[in-house]
This record gives C-alpha cells, structure tokens and sequence, in this order.
C-alpha cells in the first residue's frame, strides 16, 4: 500500500545524492512513494551517475548551484537530508575537508534553521576515535571525544558548532557507522571491506585482511559495527517522518553488534559459493595511527524514539548474501 506522500507540495532536498548512502536513500524513499526530490550532487568522472539510473526526482544540480536555486524558494522547501561531504579517511588537505564538510554545512544549516526547514545531517562513527569514551551518542560526551584523522576532525567541528549554538535541539544528526551495500563503486579506497573483497577474489581468488596491530587480538579479529545500506537509510527515512518532526539530537546509526572481519569474510565466501582462501597482510603505516580495532553503536536513543525492541535490521549473512548475489555479481545498482 502506497504511503502518504511526505511534503507533497514542497521539495526534500539531497545532498551528496548520487553517491553511496545518498543514492540508496533515493531509491528507499522512492519505493516508499517519494519523488519531490531535489538532488544535490557533482556527478564528476567516476561513474556516480549510474546510482541514479531509473531513479524519480524533481531535478539534480550540483552542489555549487545549490544556494543560488535556493535563493527565493524558501517556501518551496520542506527539507534538507545533508549527506554530501568528503568522506576518505586519508585526506591530507585540511583546508578542502574544512570548506567541504565544516563550512558548506555550517552555512547549509544556518539558512535552514532561518526559514524553518528540518534539517537531517550526516556525522560519523569516525569522531568516536578510539572509543576510549564509549559509542554512545550522547551530547554531554560530544566535547571528550577525540577524533584520529582529518574527516573525523572536520566532521566534529560541525558537531561541537552545533552544540555551542544550542542547535542540537533543532536539528537531526546521523553517526553513520560501517556502512556496506550496492552503489560504493565510485568510492575507490573508501569502499566497504565486502567491496574490496570481492575485487581481490575476482583478481587473485583470495582475500586479504590486515593483520592486528594489538597482541591481543588475533589477526583478522578486529570487530566493526558493520551494517548495511539498505538497513541504513531506512533509519535515515523514519526520522524524516512527519511522526518524528519533533524528533532531535545526534543519532547512531548502526546494529549495535560488532562482527569481526573473518566473520566478514565467512559471510562472503559462502554468499559466492566458494572455498575459503584467506591471507593477512601487514597494515600500512599511514592507518595504524588511525586504526579503530573496535566499534559498536550504542542504538538505545534511536530505540527509544521509535518505541522499538529490535531495530529490524538484517543479519551479516543476509546483508552480505544480497549484496554480493544481487549487485556484486551482477555489477547492479540499487
């Protein structure tokens, strides 16, 4: 049955739409019933406009023409779902992180909150560094935390902006955490560990993981919250749902389980049907310093919101089964 169409006569605008999450929040809320859409996005040479084939929305700009289509349509807008950013967590040129993921949002959300439009951003698990202070989204730990590399960094200074302005009870904040599924293609370096193992298994029919840098985890044993898209921006959509307008405050987004990277690995052996053929290889230098052994998202907040027990999200084995049976293997979007 066909939902009701959420701001019918006004426009949800996307930023970052064609790229990975951004895409695949296209296509949830497309399938939802869902086409006032105004895309955000620089499509660029990699491909990213294949994440939006057979997709409905009302228009794609890019990001530089956003504040000019803006500029005398404040009425027109019911919505900003800000998903647009640089997300490679080896960047080295700070100025860039700092104008693309601080500044462009800073003034994103100012004229949001000016003309009272919702404003949903992402953050990231990335500004929970080490976890040394937990995965909780809790604001009063915002200020301890301690990101390790330049996107984290940029990425909570637009956290900290909000909470110094007494913002965070106006708008809605995602902490993405491990985030896998169809649509990464385009993300070279900075796609999801099943990504770069089906690539290495396509070229060499073995995967390699990095060996652990801490004696007393074992190679490979290393523990992410790892959860897919699809599970993703459907979290992602119920907060954009008018029975949470009054919703706010930083979220988590995750399962709230942390699965190793040889049970990864497992899952993907047996999704494509294979023998087990594993390697491990020294990490390189460049990441041991920014190296989260372990995250898991505290989801008790999100939980609580959406008066659920369990948040519904598929199992590793099945994510990881959809992902490499029907878009891997298939060289498919969703």
């Amino acid at each position: 049955m066909k939902q009701k169409e959420i701001f019918s006569d006004q426009l949800i605008v996307i930023t970052g739409a064609a790229g990975f999450i951004g895409s695949n929040l296209v296509t949830h809320l497309n399938n939802q019933g869902y086409e006032n859409l105004l895309l955000v996005d620089d499509l660029g040479s990699d491909g990213k406009w294949k994440n939006l084939v057979g997709k409905k929305f009302v228009d794609l700009i890019s990001i530089g023409e956003l504040f000019a289509f803006l500029d005398g349509r404040e009425r027109e807008i019911e919505a900003f779902i800000h998903l647009g950013a640089c997300s490679d967590t080896c960047e080295t040129d700070g100025d860039y992180l700092m104008d693309n993921n601080y500044h462009f949002s800073v003034a994103l959300c100012e004229y949001a909150l000016e003309h009272e439009h919702r404003f949903i951003f992402a953050s990231s698990a990335a500004t929970y560094g080490n976890g040394e202070h937990g995965f909780k989204d809790d604001h009063d730990k915002i200020e301890l935390l301690k990101p390790q590399n330049l996107y984290a960094f940029s990425k909570q200074l637009f956290d900290l902006y909000l909470q110094k302005e007494g913002l965070l009870d106006r708008v809605v904040g995602l902490k993405f955490f491990n985030v896998f599924g169809p649509n990464e293609n385009h993300k070279g370096s900075m796609t999801s560990i099943i990504y770069k193992m089906y690539e290495q298994y396509h070229k060499d029919k073995k995967v390699r993981l990095f060996k652990s840098t801490d004696p007393k985890i074992a190679d490979g044993d290393q523990k992410r919250d790892f959860i897919y898209v699809k599970d993703a921006v459907k979290m992602c959509g119920n907060l954009l749902d008018d029975a949470f307008k009054d919703v706010s405050g930083i979220f988590n987004i995750g399962t709230g389980n942390a699965t190793t990277f040889n049970q990864m690995a497992d899952s993907f052996f047996e999704a494509l049907g294979v023998e087990k053929s594993l390697e491990y290889i020294d990490m390189p230098d460049q990441l041991k310093k920014q190296y989260q052994n372990y995250t898991c998202a505290d989801m008790q907040k999100y939980l609580e919101v959406h008066k659920q027990k369990d948040l519904g999200c598929m199992s590793i084995k099945e994510a990881v089964k959809d992902y490499v049976q029907n878009y891997l293997v298939t060289d498919e979007r969703w």
